[in-house]
């Protein structure tokens, strides 16, 4: 069967809504990750994508987080062979550090809870965000941003306090600063355990989690259709054989 690899890095950022929809694509999933207990394979052989999911750390800790040069060599070995790649909040400044851009402070304070996205002109032919409203909301948490994109790389959406939410390394690779696995659900949990942020954000657990919840039907439908695109890039990538077993399971 295809299989997709899922980095995790904290038990509490986890795969969310986009895992909802590999596995409803029928469509397994192996987690890898520190709190998961399996190590992190250095390269994407043996599956058909990779998701690198968010975390605390900035992509370039490797004294706090002795498994990114894992990660790392993970992505870059992802973009070599143009496995289809994912990689949300910290997966993205991940895939952005390898492919030669850099990361930095966000410059306008960090970003958390329900944030307007605008997409890019790019957008419009982009595989996984064609044909959508060009204004969006996603959930938000983090306090780095890519500063420079990769050399080449496709610029697909923006937001006031981040410029480079969303981008494309070449055909196959795909960073999304915003959190679209995150529902009302995930905005409650890193409310209540992250409250150091949103104390230095002013912000309160309610003001995070409300609009999360009373979003959280018109989050689920776009942000299901991204995920299927993805999905269905991994499924068309896969050998000839298991993507037969995926369409007749």
């Amino acid at each position: 069967m295809t299989k997709i690899l899922v980095v995790e890095h904290e038990a509490n950022a986890g795969i969310g809504l986009v895992g909802e929809r590999i596995r409803a694509a029928g469509i397994e999933m192996d987690v890898v990750g520190p709190e998961a207990g399996r190590d992190i394979p250095l390269t994407a052989d043996g599956y058909a994508g990779v998701v690198v999911l968010g975390g605390t750390p900035g992509p370039t800790d490797d004294t706090d987080a002795a498994w990114l040069p894992q990660v790392r060599a993970l992505i870059a070995d992802s973009l070599a062979t143009s496995t289809p790649f994912l990689g949300i909040c910290l997966g993205a400044q991940l895939l952005a550090v390898v492919a030669g851009g850099v990361v930095a402070g966000v410059r306008k304070g960090a970003e958390i809870g329900l944030s307007e996205l605008s997409l890019t002109a790019n957008a419009s032919e982009d595989p996984l965000l064609h044909d959508l409203p060009t204004e969006l909301q996603a959930m938000q948490w983090h306090s780095l941003e890519v500063h420079e994109l990769p050399a080449g790389s496709t610029s697909l959406c923006s937001s006031t306090r981040c410029p480079n939410q969303a981008f494309r390394v070449g055909e196959s690779a795909w960073g999304l600063q915003f959190h679209l696995e995150a529902l009302a659900a995930t905005a409650e949990e890193w409310a209540r355990q992250d409250s150091e942020d949103l104390h230095e954000a002013g912000l309160t657990p309610e003001q995070v989690i409300e609009p999360m919840r009373q979003s959280e039907t018109e989050l689920r439908q776009i942000w299901s259709t991204v995920a299927d695109r993805w999905v269905e890039i991994v499924r068309v990538a896969a050998p000839s054989g298991t993507a037969q077993q995926v369409l007749t399971s």
